[in-house]
């Protein structure tokens, strides 16, 4: 029964925004399921505790201080994940902040560029690094963690909406990119979650938004999906949003 278990086993994972929220979640499970886990943020205490708690569970893993936002930070994460776990199979993309919430009138500039330049040039930047080890290793996953408020928009949250409205938009081009070599690109839209840091300037954002009927989760209710988008086939979905909401408007 624990070998079934083991479903990533010899899997290398990234996991951006490892240290808190949905991020620590997925890094814990992929970790419980046999995979060598990179937990990566910019937080270097947090990270180094979900490390532990990985091989406290009798797994691997490994703590890259990160700025996604830094093109030379991202290199450094992807090379140092390839070098110290021997290679690279899934890379989960969660970091991400809500900075902000104003109306556009009312907002600031610097803000928007904040917002944009982790939820969105951060990706970017971690897939255009993490692609050429994919292809390296014939194949692979890139899960991007979206929001409702992508497809659909929320007024007063205008950076965070753009902002993931081009994640959507770039897991969809990616995944065009790169189904000839295997690597499937998927969205990951967990809906409300509560965490411990339910304010604006939590990267669980969706946090705080009380919606009538929905599902508020924990962010270990988030970890089975993500788990499953980790365990499809080479040649499985891709250019999917897959959503844990109850109501797509989050």
């Amino acid at each position: 029964m624990e070998e079934l278990q083991k479903v990533l086993a010899g899997k290398v994972a990234i996991v951006t925004g490892a240290g808190r929220g949905i991020g620590r979640a997925i890094a814990l499970a992929y970790g419980a399921a046999g995979a060598r886990v990179c937990c990566a943020a910019r937080t270097i205490p947090e990270i180094e505790d979900t490390m532990r708690q990985i091989a406290r569970n009798g797994g691997r893993a490994l703590a890259v201080e990160t700025d996604v936002s830094s093109p030379e930070s991202v290199h450094h994460l992807i090379e140092t994940t390839v070098s110290d776990l021997g290679g690279l199979d899934i890379l989960v993309i969660n970091a991400g902040v809500h900075v902000e919430r104003s109306v556009v009138e009312e907002s600031d500039p610097d803000a928007w560029q904040q917002t944009l330049d982790i939820n969105l040039t951060g990706a970017y930047l971690c897939a255009q690094a993490a692609i050429p080890h994919l292809k390296a290793r014939g194949g692979g996953k890139i899960i991007t963690v979206g929001s409702g408020m992508g497809h659909h928009g929320t007024t007063g949250s205008a950076a965070y909406a753009c902002s993931k409205a081009g994640l959507w938009m770039l897991t969809r081009v990616l995944a065009q990119e790169l189904w000839q070599y295997k690597i499937s690109v998927n969205e990951l839209i967990p809906g409300p979650v509560e965490t411990l840091l339910s304010d604006a300037r939590s990267d669980d954002s969706e946090s705080v938004f009380q919606i009538e009927s929905e599902w508020i989760k924990g962010p270990e209710d988030v970890a089975p999906l993500a788990l499953f988008l980790a365990t499809q086939p080479l040649v499985g979905p891709s250019a999917q949003s897959f959503s844990l909401m109850r109501r797509d408007n989050g």
